[in-house]
């Protein structure tokens, strides 16, 4: 990943979109600070799959696993804490 200051950036700005068209990423930076990346939106769209496939496949890991395991022999809440709960996440559907 190549980096370039805001002002080089700014100055080469058609080649920067070319570089990016052809694959590359390039990090942007102002005063030595990283402030943005230019990547194609494919890339990004790809990235951001690869990360809700991964975050599906731990939740399919952790229902496997609570699948496989026996529940407690009582609840480990109240059943007022349950009510409270219940009617927080009504609430919450109600107010989107």
């Amino acid at each position: 990943m190549a980096t370039l200051s805001a002002s080089q950036a700014r100055a080469a700005l058609p080649e920067v979109l070319d570089r990016v068209a052809a694959g590359e990423e390039i990090t942007i930076t102002r005063h030595g600070e990283a402030i943005a990346v230019v990547v194609r939106p494919d890339a990004l769209r790809v990235r951001r799959a690869d990360r809700a496939t991964a975050d599906a496949e731990r939740v399919r890991q952790l229902l496997e696993l609570a699948r496989t395991r026996p529940l407690l022999p009582s609840p480990s809440i109240t059943p007022d804490r349950a009510e409270r709960l219940v009617a927080d996440v009504r609430a919450a559907r109600r107010r989107r």
